[in-house]
């Protein structure tokens, strides 16, 4: 008989789960910061709909949206925080255990 894995989906981060936010979080795991218009473009998202995401995703601490200039435009930069980097090992790891590996 074998044994049966773990199996925790209360173990799943809600927050980063959603198709879009898991997008975000898994680029900016590798870029970090990203302009909107570069998170926008690679999700294939409206800017109304990222907007929203990187809220609940800055809401939970995950990201830091840092405003300002590029020369005389408005430019965001998100940044992937500390907790946002550990929350992301932690639902990979998470993913992992429920896919048995």
């Amino acid at each position: 008989m074998t044994e049966t894995p773990d199996f925790d989906l209360g173990a799943i981060d809600d927050v980063i789960h959603g198709r879009l936010r898991l997008g975000v979080m898994a680029y900016l795991s590798a870029v970090s910061p990203a302009s909107f218009p570069e998170l926008r473009d690679r999700t294939d998202a409206t800017n109304g709909n990222l907007s929203t995401h990187l809220t609940k995703l800055e809401g939970a601490g995950y990201v830091r949206l840092e405003k300002g200039y590029k020369g005389k435009r408005p430019q965001t930069l998100v940044h992937l925080t500390k907790n946002g980097r550990a929350a992301w090992i932690d639902y990979l790891d998470a993913m992992k255990q429920l896919l048995g590996g």
